[in-house]
């Protein structure tokens, strides 16, 4: 199966600098998104460390595996990227006066032949565009989601609730962290979207899909979702990562 990707990361309209990170590996078919935050750049600092760490750990276990490694051993080896990732940036920021207290969200996606491993910590999130139904695969780790699974607030209700954005789980804020990972099957013509909430607080679930339903090349709508998010205020940074899987041998195209 062949994995096409696109990704776009921009400033936002009111921000001044950038503090979301992506990477993507197409090689070992790789997508990591990161939402940073902290004191002056020490988000662009734990955005970078976390995309870099992890994309550079999981190309080389990628590289390294055996050729019919179980999913099991994917799923630990995706799971010690993250965690190696959140103790260096935790460490960073206890010697590094200017980097204290930072940290990040990260939603990592690795694909094999079939099957998508998908880890997460934080609000960034991934989404599956699947005959015409778009699905959030990923769930807010957010003081927000848990008053929605509390019932102290709708679906709706949240859409302007205020602390939007008060994440509690992050990279970097404590020694150990508690990695989210889930695996998908992946059927050919699917379309993923991993993306930081500078979209998925502008945008809401139909827009997004409204965008996507549009079927144009993967740049272009990279490009769309970011145009959208400006236009309807583009308050925070906005970063996107698009995933298309097709039938084909792996490694063409």
């Amino acid at each position: 199966m062949i994995h096409r990707f696109a990704s776009r990361t921009d400033c936002g309209r009111l921000r001044q600098n950038n503090e979301d990170a992506v990477a993507v590996l197409p090689g070992p078919g790789l997508a990591v998104l990161a939402d940073g935050m902290g004191g002056y750049k020490a988000g662009e600092v734990a955005s970078a460390m976390a995309t870099s760490l992890v994309g550079a750990e999981l190309s080389r276990w990628v590289a390294e595996a055996p050729p019919h490694a179980s999913e099991a051993d994917a799923s630990r080896a995706v799971v010690l990227a993250v965690e190696n990732a959140n103790l260096a940036i935790w460490s960073a920021g206890q010697v590094n006066a200017d980097c204290s207290g930072m940290g990040t969200t990260v939603v990592v996606a690795l694909f094999g032949e079939g099957r998508l491993l998908l880890a997460h910590v934080g609000d960034s999130r991934a989404y599956r565009l699947r005959d015409g139904e778009l699905a959030q695969l990923t769930r807010d780790h957010s003081l927000l989601q848990e008053q929605i699974d509390a019932g102290l607030l709708t679906p709706e209700e949240a859409l302007t609730a205020p602390n939007r954005n008060l994440v509690t789980r992050a990279l970097g804020v404590e020694a150990v962290v508690n990695v989210e990972l889930h695996g998908h099957a992946i059927s050919p013509g699917d379309l993923y979207l991993l993306c930081s909430d500078g979209l998925t607080d502008m945008l809401r679930d139909d827009e997004i899909a409204a965008v996507l339903y549009e079927g144009r090349d993967l740049a272009e709508m990279a490009d769309s979702l970011i145009e959208t998010a400006n236009l309807h205020g583009g308050r925070d940074n906005i970063s996107v990562v698009l995933v298309r899987s097709q039938d084909g041998a792996p490694g063409a195209g």
